[in-house]
């Protein structure tokens, strides 16, 4: 008597062919990323100056930018504004400078991450899989939550602000998404930072500049929060009220 076994057909990698744009003047730097993001299964286009990356983003419509700060032409900054006037696709921001406000000037250009030279071509492709990862559909419907005049829809990674779509960036609608879910908790920059990033550790200034990118779009007066709350000394509170799935 013979048995015989199926195997299933493996599951296709969501990630595999995903387009990514480089966008960096030093060759040295360009030439490694993108040999890095091509052996782990991406399309990348590569260009050297700020305005052609406008240019490419607008024609190829790219689902993640590898940005380098300080490019020819236009920088970095003005290209990631004027890349996300036309669309929130995902940012990761290169820069060889490390005084704080240049990295937060890249965040509140409406980067999503951030890697500082010398950097690790193998944790650049972890951080660009891990933030198109965030990009997919959950295989397993969640429950819309509505909480305070907010509708959360996880499976279609929608926020509604009394009926009108709010436009969010993948980690602005990560930090919102998980404040919704646990209304009237407070939680340190460190517990956001483990939860919504996924790192043990990083530059807590990451938190603090896409609290306030989140104010400036559902504050009424942003100076003067009540919906995201700060605790002073400990963290933030979403006090929109309490969530109904």
């Amino acid at each position: 008597m013979s048995t015989s076994s199926t195997v299933s057909p493996a599951r296709p990698d969501p990630l595999k062919e995903r387009r990514i744009l480089v966008v960096d003047d030093d060759p040295t730097v360009s030439e490694v990323v993108c040999s890095y993001l091509r052996s782990a299964g991406f399309l990348v286009d590569e260009t050297a100056d700020g305005l052609s990356a406008v240019e490419i983003a607008r024609r190829t419509r790219p689902d993640l930018i590898v940005l380098d700060r300080m490019l020819p032409g236009i920088d970095g900054l003005e290209v990631c504004r004027r890349i996300r006037a036309d669309r929130a696709v995902p940012v990761i921001m290169l820069t060889a400078l490390r005084e704080e406000d240049d990295r937060i000037g890249g965040l509140e250009a409406g980067a999503d991450d951030y890697l500082a030279k010398p950097f690790s071509p193998r944790e650049l492709v972890l951080r660009v899989q891990s933030i198109l990862r965030r990009t997919l559909a959950e295989f397993t419907p969640e429950s819309a939550v509505d909480v305070g005049g907010f509708h959360l829809d996880v499976s279609s990674r929608q926020v509604f602000r009394d009926g009108a779509e709010l436009t969010l960036t993948v980690r602005e609608f990560d930090l919102l998404a998980f404040l919704i879910r646990h209304p009237r908790q407070v939680f340190s920059r460190e517990d956001l930072l483990r939860a919504v990033w996924g790192w043990e550790f990083g530059d807590l200034s990451t938190v603090t500049v896409h609290v306030r990118r989140l104010r400036e779009k559902i504050e009424p007066d942003p100076a003067h929060p009540t919906i995201l709350a700060t605790v002073w000394g400990v963290g933030y509170r979403f006090d929109a009220g309490e969530a109904t799935p």
